[in-house]
């Protein structure tokens, strides 16, 4: 009498969007890291070219999206979001794993990290090198976010992001270089690294996410429009205006410093919320908490300010708080919480 094996490897979905890690150079001069086309190589050949990842896990393979991260729209990303929560729901899938442009990869971390309700390992992951590039970086960290995905310890922690060796929390982070291989860092340092295909964890992290998010994948349609505007030297109010003609409910002003709006400004944003439109205050620096009330009379005004996060990440905050709440006072327990 035969019996079949027991299963040992965990059951990883991997979730391909196209991006650089599936891109491959078109350079003639040599230089295939420095010209290239995103998204061509199918997530299913990614995998053939890391044999090592059969060791680690079995996996299911999908291609979900091909495209340039900068592509992302909140269609795709609200796609994206229900594809991965419809994954985690499976029995049969022990966690997630989605290859991703790093354009704006921080942005749908943090999306499914507010939004998808599953304890099950999600991990994000890319590269900022094509595959025909002399040193490329994505066979690696698909290996790595392979690993993480598949340890156990990797449950309960919200979405991560795995790039060059360290793993970080879709909270925290945010691609900081242009170029460079360690691209991705956290404000507050990343939760673990990854060693000899084991993450080993460091820090740990307070805010809800995932299974005590209020939000919802599965109850979302549409998301709200909010609109970011940067701060520069001699702005102009036209640029909210245009916001608020597309009918946005919230505008994240990405302030000087502390989120500082400037004089020649305060009268016409003064206006926005008597017009129904919620301004957010954030950092154009994308680091460190904006002080309530400190260099702008929020109450007064009805603003609101972040904690932490950067503007992209106010964006989709305000967004889903949006759908929940109509308050400032409602929207920046939210930004507080969150």
């Amino acid at each position: 009498m035969t019996t079949s094996p027991s299963r040992t490897l965990p059951r990883i979905a991997l979730v391909g969007t196209g991006g650089t890690i599936a891109g491959a150079g078109t350079a003639s001069n040599g230089l295939p890291s420095a010209a290239y086309q995103a998204a061509v190589v199918s997530a299913s050949d990614l995998i053939s070219h890391v044999p090592q990842l059969a060791r680690l896990a079995e996996l299911q393979v999908e291609q979900l999206l091909q495209i340039d991260s900068a592509d992302f729209t909140d269609d795709k990303l609200l796609r994206l979001a229900r594809q991965v929560a419809a994954l985690c729901a499976r029995d049969e899938v022990d966690g997630v794993v989605v290859t991703h442009g790093t354009d704006t990869m921080e942005e749908s971390a943090y999306f499914l990290h507010l939004t998808v309700k599953s304890p099950k390992p999600v991990v994000l992951t890319g590269a900022m090198r094509p595959g025909t590039a002399l040193a490329a970086d994505g066979p690696a960290n698909l290996l790595h976010a392979v690993a993480v995905a598949s340890h156990p310890g990797s449950s309960g922690r919200g979405v991560l992001v795995v790039m060059n060796e360290e793993i970080h929390s879709a909270r925290d982070v945010a691609k900081v270089h242009a170029m460079r291989l360690d691209a991705f860092a956290s404000p507050h340092g990343p939760l673990g690294l990854v060693a000899e295909e084991t993450p080993r964890w460091y820090r740990a992290l307070t805010r809800p996410h995932t299974t005590q998010s209020e939000f919802d994948i599965t109850a979302i349609d549409t998301l709200p429009l909010v609109g970011v505007v940067s701060s520069h030297g001699n702005m102009r109010q036209e640029i909210y205006e245009a916001w608020v003609a597309l009918g946005a409910r919230a505008i994240v002003h990405a302030g000087f410093g502390g989120g500082t709006v400037p004089a020649y400004l305060a009268d016409y944003l003064s206006m926005l919320r008597a017009r129904g439109v919620l301004l957010v205050r954030a950092s154009r620096t994308g680091a460190g908490p904006v002080i309530r009330n400190a260099n702008a009379d929020d109450d007064a005004q009805g603003w609101v300010v972040t904690d932490d996060q950067n503007p992209p990440r106010a964006r989709l905050l305000a967004a889903l708080a949006l759908a929940h709440h109509d308050s400032p006072e409602a929207l920046q327990q939210v930004f507080w919480r969150y």
